[in-house]
């Protein structure tokens, strides 16, 4: 299933939820990225300050990828109820 985010705060409540579907913690999730558990914390808080390359290195960790393609005509409320 896609997840469709247009905030930050809406790709990490995917990651979250994709993390959770694979039984992961966030800790479990930060060592496959290298990173500290607060580090994950924060990108699914969807902090403004968090680096591109924390954003891919937690999408490998979950065996994501990204798809950059035309934006849907769903409303921001729309998308908010698919989370």
């Amino acid at each position: 299933m896609d997840t469709i985010a247009r905030t930050p705060q809406q790709v990490g409540a995917g990651i979250r939820r994709f993390r959770r579907q694979k039984k992961l913690t966030q800790r479990d999730l930060g060592e496959k990225m290298h990173a500290r558990q607060a580090t994950v914390s924060k990108l699914e808080a969807g902090e403004p300050a968090t680096q591109l390359r924390m954003l891919m290195d937690a999408l490998a960790g979950l065996d994501l990828e990204l798809v950059i393609r035309p934006r849907t005509k769903l409303t921001a409320e729309a998308i908010e109820d698919l989370f």
